[in-house]
C-alpha cells in the first residue's frame, strides 16, 4: 500500500523511495505568507500543497533546518496606528456603494457642519423621496412631506436621487421667484458623476415631479411655464469606478453649499461646476473629514 494518514500525521513507506514529511508535527500550522524564507516557510508551503517529496529532498530540508532558523517571532513589528487604520477604513467605506441609510446619515452630519447663515438659503430632501414619489402608493405622501420643507422660500433645494443603483444630484434654483424673472429665473441643475449613464433619462420623471410640487403648493404658475424651466447638466468631475457615485453626490453638495452664488443667473453658468471642479485628492480628503464627523457623533 502507499502512504497512510493518522491524526494528521504521515508515515514513510518502508524501503526508501518517495516519502512524505509530518509537517504538522513540526508546528507548521501558520499561513506560509507569515514567514520570510525560512525552513518553516518551506514546510508550511508543502503542507498547504500536500506535497509528496523524495527521500533525498527530505534529508536536504532536515539539513537546512539546522542552519536556517525561523525568524517569525523574532522580528519586531511596529504597532499599526489606530488613527491611520481608522482613516483608511473610513475612505474605503465611502468608496463602497452607499445605501440610502448610510447616505442620509452622512448627509445629516455634513448638514450640521454648515453655518447657520449658509443653511438659511438651502433646503434638502431625503434621498428616498424622489424614488418614493415615482411609486403610485407613496407619491402623494412625498408631496405632503415636501410641503413642510417650505422649499419656495429657499434659494436652493438639494434633491439627492438614487435610481437604478446610481446616485445623482438635482438642485432647484430660485423656485420661489417668478418664472418671468430676468435676474433670478428658476432653473434646475442635474449633477451626475457618470455622464455615460445618460442623466437626461431622468428628465420625464423630474418634469412630472416639479409640476406636482407646484400644483400641491397651490402655486399660480401655468403648467406650460413650469415645463419650460431649464434643466441644465454641467460637465462635472467623473467617478473613477462604479461605486463612488454616492460619495461624489455628497461632495457635490458640500462644495455647492460653500460656493453657490448669491443669485444663480444663466449668464454665469456653469460657474464653478466644471469638469475640473475638484481633484481626486480633494475627494479623498473630504471622505476622511466626513467619516471623522460621523465618528464624533457616536
Amino acid at each position: 500500500m502507499g502512504r497512510t494518514r493518522r491524526s494528521g500525521r504521515t508515515t514513510r513507506r518502508p524501503g526508501g523511495g518517495a516519502v512524505t514529511i509530518d509537517l504538522e508535527s513540526e508546528g507548521c500550522t501558520d499561513q506560509p505568507s507569515k514567514h520570510r524564507t525560512c525552513w518553516k516557510h518551506i514546510q508550511a508551503l508543502m503542507l498547504a500543497r500536500r506535497t509528496r517529496i523524495s527521500k533525498q529532498q527530505a534529508e536536504e530540508i532536515e539539513s537546512f533546518k539546522l542552519t536556517s532558523p525561523c525568524f517569525l517571532q523574532t522580528i519586531p513589528c511596529r504597532e499599526r496606528s489606530k488613527k491611520r487604520f481608522k482613516r483608511n477604513n473610513a475612505v474605503s467605506k465611502l468608496k463602497k456603494e452607499l445605501d440610502s441609510v448610510s447616505f442620509n446619515c452622512y448627509m445629516e452630519n455634513m448638514w450640521k457642519s454648515f453655518s447657520e447663515d449658509k443653511k438659511m438659503s438651502f433646503a434638502y430632501l431625503d434621498s428616498l423621496w424622489f424614488t418614493m414619489y415615482t411609486e403610485a402608493s407613496t407619491g402623494a405622501k412625498v408631496l405632503e412631506w415636501i410641503k413642510r420643507k417650505h422649499i419656495f422660500s429657499k434659494k436652493y433645494v438639494l434633491v439627492p436621487i438614487v435610481r437604478w443603483c446610481h446616485w445623482s444630484l438635482l438642485i432647484f434654483c430660485h423656485f420661489g421667484e417668478s418664472l418671468l424673472s430676468e435676474n433670478n429665473s428658476p432653473c434646475m441643475l442635474l449633477l451626475d458623476s457618470l455622464e455615460m449613464a445618460n442623466p437626461k433619462r431622468l428628465e420625464p420623471d423630474i418634469r412630472k415631479f416639479v409640476w406636482d410640487i407646484y400644483e400641491s403648493e397651490g402655486r399660480p404658475e401655468h403648467k406650460h411655464m413650469i415645463s419650460q424651466i431649464p434643466l441644465l447638466v454641467p460637465k462635472v468631475p467623473q467617478q473613477r469606478n462604479g461605486v463612488e457615485c454616492g460619495s461624489y453626490v455628497l461632495y457635490f453638495i458640500n462644495l455647492f453649499v460653500q460656493d453657490a452664488p448669491e443669485n444663480f443667473r444663466m449668464e454665469g453658468y456653469p460657474y464653478f461646476m466644471k469638469v475640473n471642479w475638484f481633484s481626486p485628492e480633494g475627494l479623498e480628503h473630504f471622505c476622511e473629514k466626513l467619516e471623522s464627523l460621523e465618528s464624533d457623533t457616536l
